[in-house]
C-alpha cells in the first residue's frame, strides 16, 4: 500500500480498533483496506487523519463524492483513499471449492 515501514501487530490492532465506525458502509470499506495487505506507517497516519471525520463525511471521501481539503490534503490521506476506492472495484475472491473426482 503506502510508503514507510510496516507497522507492528500491536500498532495494527490499535489502528483497527480506532477505525471502527458507526456506519456499516465505512466499516466494510475499511476492512477491505486492511485485507489488501500490510499497513505502513504512512497508511496508519492517513487513516488516523481520516478517523477524525464524521461518518458521513468519511463515506463521501471514500466514495469520491468529495475530495480531501485543507489539513486532509496530504499524500498519506490520498494514498489511503486511493486504496479504499480501488478495493471497491475489486470484487472479493470467491471461496475455493474443492471437488473430488468421481
Amino acid at each position: 500500500m503506502g510508503e514507510g515501514g510496516v507497522i507492528d501487530s500491536a500498532a495494527l490492532s490499535k489502528l483497527r480498533w480506532r477505525c471502527r465506525r458507526g456506519l456499516l458502509e465505512n466499516d466494510l470499506l475499511i476492512e477491505r483496506f486492511f485485507a489488501l495487505g500490510t499497513v505502513t506507517s504512512a497508511d496508519a497516519a492517513g487513516l488516523e487523519a481520516l478517523m477524525a471525520l464524521a461518518d458521513n463525511d468519511l463515506l463521501d471521501l471514500f466514495l469520491g463524492r468529495t475530495t480531501p481539503e485543507s489539513d486532509l490534503d496530504r499524500p498519506e490521506v490520498r494514498q489511503v483513499l486511493h486504496a479504499v476506492r480501488a478495493s471497491r472495484t475489486t470484487p472479493p475472491s470467491p471461496p475455493s471449492i474443492s471437488r473430488k473426482s468421481p
